[in-house]
């Protein structure tokens, strides 16, 4: 007999989205204030991309570790200390002196950031009962995440701008601070299975494999091929050994029989796709309107605008055609999309007016986005049992910040490729390129729609007869 729901469940839910905003948004804020942190703290062009992509890395290549950690020592107890850890952090990138500093204050806020979003998630899928209310409950968080991953243009402006770009990090700290406060009143506590250890070789091996294969695609345009490829080797085989380590790990890091399910795997694949699109392509906009156009970072913010009101627009939609279609044709349709929008975005150029492209172009983008994160975080863990929730949160978490760092460092690597020259005209054009490379993200998130072939993946995801909107 099932226990009756939690009566502060969607209070509970709101504070932990509110969480999950906070550090989604920190990932993709720092863009916008890019050129600014370069210009006051002496960055070298290539170095100042480790600010957003090393919060990313640790990030992701943690969450897995974060995952296990909040199963086996109670994941709001996890989740609070993760949010101290956070606030700390962030005081310290906003008080950074030199680029050095402030990489490794992102770091630790990627280290916070991975104790913090996988409990945060495991507490909402213990939080709410198997059928419609964890798919709206995993709908809304996967719509604040895809609002969350878009939106820091648009906030970001003004504070850069207003502000200074150390307060884009200040504000992390009350937010930090109320949710501490309110979270042992509100959030239940649960714990996974009791398993001894933490599998630190296969945090160290995946995180390992993860930064090589960052550092390989960043420093790719000024390398020779021949280190290029021997980095991507060590990537290669760094991941082998991780797959080693946790087939003879007692407690692995993560359990390879997760994999078996195809619904699974197919939605990470498609949570990494938009992980891609959604980061990769506001960094080059960031770049095409700050440096090609020269807009300000509030004009910026303005212009970007509507890729998160279109996204908020796409994520609410997407929620109830899961629900009443199933995940696949909702994730095919919204990566189409995004690479309609890229399309059009490649069309820019340095005389292009605002409506006559931009505003088509992240419009489309961001209604895809929005739906195809919901689409992708409900495949992902529709399937997952209770005891898995912490490691399946954190994986679905990790494929959507590693796609963001890969995407960042992809695109980036093929706009200066195609790059000769500083002057806006020759910025635009490797611009352009770099938006049409964006179907490539598409092709990999039409494999993930492809996996969805179980039964409750193909069918609506709850039954019709309880279903009350």
């Amino acid at each position: 007999m099932q226990t009756a729901p939690d009566p502060k469940r969607w209070f509970a839910l709101a504070l932990l989205c509110l969480a999950a905003f906070m550090i989604i948004l920190d990932a993709s804020i720092v863009l916008v204030a890019v050129p600014s942190i370069e210009r006051d703290l002496s960055f070298s062009a290539g170095g100042v991309q480790w600010v957003p992509s090393g919060y990313a890395l640790m990030f992701g290549g943690l969450l897995l570790l974060g995952g296990r950690v909040s199963d086996l020592l109670g994941r709001r107890r996890v989740f609070i200390a993760g949010l101290l850890l956070f606030g700390g952090s962030s005081l310290l990138c906003g008080f950074a002196w030199t680029g050095d500093a402030l990489v490794f204050a992102r770091g630790l806020q990627g280290i916070a950031a991975a104790v913090l979003a996988p409990s945060a998630l495991s507490i909402v899928m213990n939080t709410f009962p198997d059928g419609a209310e964890r798919n709206k409950a995993l709908g809304i968080w996967g719509a604040v995440s895809g609002v969350g991953g878009t939106a820091g243009s648009l906030v970001g402006g003004p504070v850069t701008d207003g502000l200074g770009w150390q307060w884009i990090f200040f504000i992390n700290v009350p937010v930090c601070l109320l949710v501490a406060v309110l979270a042992p009143a509100v959030l239940t506590d649960s714990r996974g299975p009791r398993r001894r250890g933490f599998d630190i070789a296969g945090a160290l091996t995946v995180t390992a494999a993860l930064i090589v294969l960052v550092y390989a695609v960043i420093e790719a345009p000024g390398s020779s091929a021949g280190r290029t490829a021997l980095l991507a080797i060590v990537s290669a085989a760094l991941f082998a050994l991780f797959v080693l380590v946790e087939k003879r790990s007692n407690a692995p890091l993560v359990p390879l029989r997760i994999f078996r399910s195809r619904a699974l795997v197919g939605g990470n694949l498609i949570t990494i796709a938009f992980g891609l699109g959604a980061f990769g392509l506001n960094f080059i906009y960031t770049q095409y309107a700050q440096l090609a156009l020269g807009a300000s970072a509030v004009k910026y913010g303005l212009m970007s605008a509507v890729l998160a009101a279109t996204a908020v627009v796409g994520s609410i939609v997407g929620q109830n055609l899961v629900t009443r279609f199933g995940v696949r044709p909702v994730a095919a349709v919204s990566l189409v999309l995004t690479g309609i929008g890229a399309t059009v975005m490649s069309r820019v150029a340095v005389d292009s007016g605002y409506f006559e492209l931009a505003f088509w172009g992240l419009s489309i983008f961001g209604a895809g986005l929005g739906a195809g994160c919901v689409a992708g975080s409900i495949a992902a863990l529709s399937e997952v049992a209770g005891d898995d929730a912490g490691v399946a949160s954190g994986l679905q978490n990790a494929c959507f910040q590693i796609g963001g760092a890969v995407g960042i460092a992809v695109l980036s690597a093929v706009a200066v490729a195609n790059t000769a020259g500083s002057s806006p005209t020759a910025l635009t054009s490797g611009f352009r390129v770099a938006f049409a490379a964006c179907w490539a993200f598409v092709a990999v998130g039409l494999v993930g729609t492809s996996l969805q072939l179980t039964r409750s993946a193909d069918r609506p995801l709850e039954p019709a007869p309880s279903t009350s909107h």
